[in-house]
């Protein structure tokens, strides 16, 4: 199923859902939630961007003026309006919605992500409807199973982090700043199109890696230590992600058994993805050999999360989920142990759920890899 097929089967499911709990009209804020419904991907800044879906009226897009012929030329099929920064977005919005229907009396909004202020200018054009309506779950739901054209994207994206990972070992010195690691990274990725990361990449070392999403900065590269690569990228609208953490010379005994440790919990995980288990149960069994080490307390995250066209999705793998794998979820497997003055740990990999088991879409080996 290719996107543009995809996208219109989405916004039928949408429709039909506003249709069964008798909503008049849903407002999409979240661009990266407009980008799955529309194709159409942008960062709007502190403009308004917006996805009106009615239950049987055709959906419009909302955009900044400078932005209109952008929208109208992506994938999106259906009006695209916009307004010049000296207009009131809200006014036109407001408008353009009772053009489509007059009586607008129940509306569905991402609480998780629309501001106090945006839902208050909203409202305050229609005063007399309600907002209870959240969309989130039904988003969340509709993202959770991947088709097979989704997967195979973010296959794609999988083989470009592996090139990050690559990159970034190939520019570890002594002496090297780990944000001129990220700096290469980033770059010889730009020269082969990919254009835009996940997230900030990470690249930590030693001690600095001990703090599970630390900032790459001026810290120096030392012989002897660790070196922690999170990364991932975006591609044809979905991401990747992906951690390993490498030697660079011979670190410390201790920091060597962290990592066997952190290596057997991510295997253990990684082989019981199965349809059946819960989200807690994985959880569990990475937590559990990471705590009988001695280490419980410096494991001090969830096991993963999903993952799609934005990197951190439904569902959580955490303690005490009762959530039921299925086939087609992606989520990332990421147990760490982060010790303070000593070393930080993580290895991670994405993956599909198939009807036995799970496949991975980042293949840097994960073995003990000293450069």
């Amino acid at each position: 199923m290719k996107r543009g097929i995809l996208m219109k089967k989405q916004l039928k499911e949408l429709q039909q859902w506003l249709k069964d709990h008798q909503v008049d009209v849903a407002f999409v804020n979240a661009p990266e939630t407009i980008g799955y419904f529309t194709g159409y991907e942008s960062d709007p800044h502190e403009r308004i961007l917006a996805l009106l879906v009615f239950p049987e009226s055709n959906p419009f897009l909302f955009t900044p003026a400078l932005e209109i012929d952008d929208a109208k030329n992506s994938e999106w099929n259906y009006d695209v309006f916009g307004y010049l920064d000296n207009e009131d977005p809200w006014k036109i919005i407001a408008e353009k919605v009772n053009e489509v229907t007059s009586a607008v009396t129940n509306w569905a909004v991402e609480k998780d992500s629309l501001t106090l202020n945006r839902f208050e200018a909203l409202q305050n054009y229609f005063p007399t409807s309600q907002f209870k309506t959240d969309l989130t779950p039904m988003i969340q739901r509709l993202k959770l199973i991947k088709t097979p054209d989704e997967i195979a994207t973010m296959i794609e994206a999988g083989k470009w982090a592996d090139f990050a990972f690559e990159v970034g070992f190939n520019a570890i010195k002594e002496g090297i700043m780990e944000q001129e690691v990220v700096a290469e990274i980033e770059y010889q990725l730009k020269k082969k199109g990919i254009m835009q990361m996940s997230f900030d990449t990470i690249v930590l070392a030693g001690d600095n890696a001990a703090s599970p999403h630390g900032n790459p900065g001026e810290r120096k590269i030392k012989k002897d230590e660790l070196v922690l690569f999170d990364l991932g990228v975006v591609y044809n609208g979905y991401t990747s992600d992906a951690t390993r953490t490498v030697a660079f010379g011979e670190p410390s005994k201790e920091a060597k058994e962290i990592y066997d440790i952190v290596l057997t919990a991510h295997n253990a995980a990684l082989a019981a993805v199965k349809p059946g288990i819960t989200a807690g149960e994985l959880d569990k069994i990475a937590r559990d050999i990471i705590t009988d080490a001695g280490f419980g307390p410096y494991f001090n995250h969830r096991l993963g999360h999903g993952l799609g066209s934005s990197v951190h999705e439904y569902p959580s793998l955490m303690e005490g989920n009762p959530l039921v794998i299925e086939e087609g979820m992606c989520f990332s497997i990421e147990p760490g142990i982060y010790v303070p003055g000593v070393a930080g740990v993580r290895i991670e990999d994405c993956l599909y759920v198939t009807k036995e088991g799970c496949e991975v879409f980042t293949h840097t080996p994960k073995t003990y890899t000293t450069i």
